[in-house]
């Protein structure tokens, strides 16, 4: 390990020490938000101080085994014994070594947020728009799996009980971290049930995932810049839906932008989900017109943004799931469709750091 990186660690110990004495003030106690803050930033702390003196100690004891194979020249059980210490403490020193360094990279400031998750049907007709119901059932499967909260915010079912368009809020910890590699283009190839020759179709999806923006945030919104319209909600819902405005559509003049929300009986707090989705669509828009200057000479290896771009197919008479910006594939596609998500999202996690580690060492980041 470099001396700069043992340096950093040694200054988090520091700061780990800091802390303790800070949370330990009444003072401190008595500012919750403050004080959650701080519970947070040394709960991470005191992970990575903890793996850090785990990677010290593991270095000590190969240093002992190295020391007792030289003195255990003419004992062949004992230079046996050190010669697997040194193994085993040389594969837990990288594994170590690979995690501090991963810990320190530069994080997104987005991962802890919550999210909006977007999903229209696209090419394919009604095909597509049953494929965005199967995604949709993925995608909520795997925020039961890891207790996250959902909420529908608007839907546009299609004729064979598909959807057209379907967006739902997503409340947990590290819901953005976790799902935002699934924003881009998702296709698939099966043979519908109305194919009546047995022939495999193509057709596809889009995705989006957006983190939600502060409440603070949202009010910057200038209302002048607004058009706001009342219509009747769709879909199940009884008498009332059919009787009253409460739907609202939310439009950003200067740049089209729309959003919608006709869940709740409440028109006011439909209109404050449907800001709620606009901020967020009006942010991810200025995150992606920003990332791509900065990256308009090369392509990242996680994907540009360009929600164009075909990621993944998912691959029915094979059991075939493929994700095409780091060749993953996977044999367990029913496993996926059921929620089962965390091997691809990990991998893509596991992509990005690589990727930034990569920049690191060779002085481009």
């Amino acid at each position: 390990m470099k001396d700069s990186l043992r340096q950093q660690f040694e200054r988090l110990a520091m700061r780990l020490h800091e802390l303790d004495a800070t949370l330990a003030d009444p003072a401190v106690a008595s500012d919750m938000k403050r004080y959650r803050a701080l519970a947070r930033e040394h709960a991470e702390v005191s992970g990575l101080v903890e793996r850090f003196r785990r990677f010290q100690q593991r270095e000590r004891d190969q240093s002992a085994a190295q020391g007792m194979l030289t003195d255990a020249v003419n004992e062949p059980e004992m230079a046996a014994l050190a010669q697997q210490e040194i193994s085993e403490a040389q594969a837990d020193i990288e594994r170590l070594h690979f995690e501090l360094q991963t810990a320190l990279l530069p994080r997104d400031p987005d991962d802890e947020r919550n999210a909006f998750l977007e999903i229209r049907a696209g090419t394919g007709g009604d095909e597509s728009a049953l494929f965005a119901a199967d995604l949709a059932r993925m995608y909520l499967r795997h925020c039961e799996r890891h207790g996250w909260r959902t909420e529908l915010l608007s839907e546009s079912l299609s004729d064979l009980g598909g959807y057209k368009e379907l967006v739902i809020r997503i409340e947990g910890d590290g819901v953005y971290a976790r799902l935002k590699f699934e924003s881009g283009g998702h296709r698939v190839q099966r043979v519908p049930s109305t194919e009546t020759q047995g022939r495999i179709h193509t057709s596809a999806c889009t995705v989006a995932v957006l983190p939600e923006a502060d409440e603070a945030e949202e009010v910057t919104l200038n209302p002048a810049e607004l058009r706001i319209d009342t219509f009747r909600a769709s879909g199940a819902g009884g008498q009332h839906v059919n009787k009253t405005d409460s739907a609202i559509r939310v439009t950003h003049l200067p740049t089209g932008i729309v959003a919608e929300c006709q869940d709740d009986r409440s028109q006011h707090r439909n209109k404050a989900k449907a800001m709620a989705v606009l901020t967020a669509r009006l942010r991810d828009k200025d995150r992606n017109e920003r990332a791509a200057k900065e990256a308009a000479t090369r392509k990242g290896l996680i994907g540009s943004g360009d929600r164009s771009d075909r990621i993944r197919t998912y691959n029915f008479p094979q059991g075939r799931l493929t994700d095409h910006r780091i060749n993953l594939t996977l044999y367990k596609l029913q496993a996926v469709l059921d929620g089962d998500l965390d091997d691809v999202t990990a991998a893509l996690q596991a992509a990005q750091s690589a990727e930034q580690l990569a920049a690191l060492e060779s002085g481009d980041a």
